[in-house]
């Protein structure tokens, strides 16, 4: 049985219907599972290819979203240097009011005072630890509290909370910023409790260019 038709849990206990997170990839890994991202690993298909157990992904954001609930809005700081997470960063920071530098992250914004775009969040989100290395080094340094968004392959010291899933995927990235928007806002009394945002998961999605 493939893991498109696998279901081990009452999707109602999920934040989406299990096939919309398995749609989307949030699930499929890569060939590398580090000891670190062990406990979430959900099985290995035939042709060696990792998978992330979907249920543990849910839960995950749910706490996640908890957490960044608690902050001054302001003083959350979203990096992501991965194309991908371009948008559904940026979507996800203008929603909940966070601050976000998507691309290049220079050296010194979170340890440089005299650089002019020098910041001092309260809390940090990662796209990619390894991608985002540099950001996850200064947060560290800092000793700010870092989410990371995590694939099979990444190694997560210094992250402090790790959140599951396909980091490198499009239509992955747009799912988990979309739900981790969706969550946080419903933890801030700001959406009701089962109530949806009026974007949709695609205005979350990185457009590529038509040839």
């Amino acid at each position: 049985m493939s893991e498109e038709t696998e279901v081990t849990q009452d999707e109602k206990q999920l934040l989406i219907p299990r096939d919309e997170y398995l749609v989307s990839g949030i699930h499929i890994g890569t060939s590398v599972c580090t000891s670190f991202m062990e406990p979430f690993q959900y099985r290995i298909r035939s042709d060696g290819i990792y998978v992330l157990d979907v249920n543990s992904t849910d839960d995950r954001v749910r706490i996640a979203a908890k957490f960044l609930a608690r902050f001054e809005s302001s003083k959350v700081a979203v990096f992501a240097t991965r194309q991908y997470a371009s948008v559904p960063s940026t979507k996800m920071a203008r929603l909940c009011g966070f601050t976000v530098v998507p691309g290049r992250f220079i050296p010194g914004t979170l340890t440089n005072p005299s650089y002019d775009k020098y910041i001092e969040p309260d809390a940090v989100i990662l796209t990619d630890p390894r991608a985002d290395k540099q950001a996850l080094t200064e947060a560290a340094s800092r000793g700010i509290p870092t989410v990371a968004l995590c694939d099979t392959d990444n190694i997560t010291t210094y992250v402090d909370f790790v959140l599951p899933v396909n980091n490198k995927g499009r239509k992955s990235l747009a799912q988990v910023y979309y739900l981790l928007t969706r969550q946080i806002l419903r933890e801030r009394g700001e959406l009701g409790e089962t109530e949806d945002l009026k974007e949709t998961v695609e205005d979350f999605s990185f457009k590529l260019l038509k040839s």
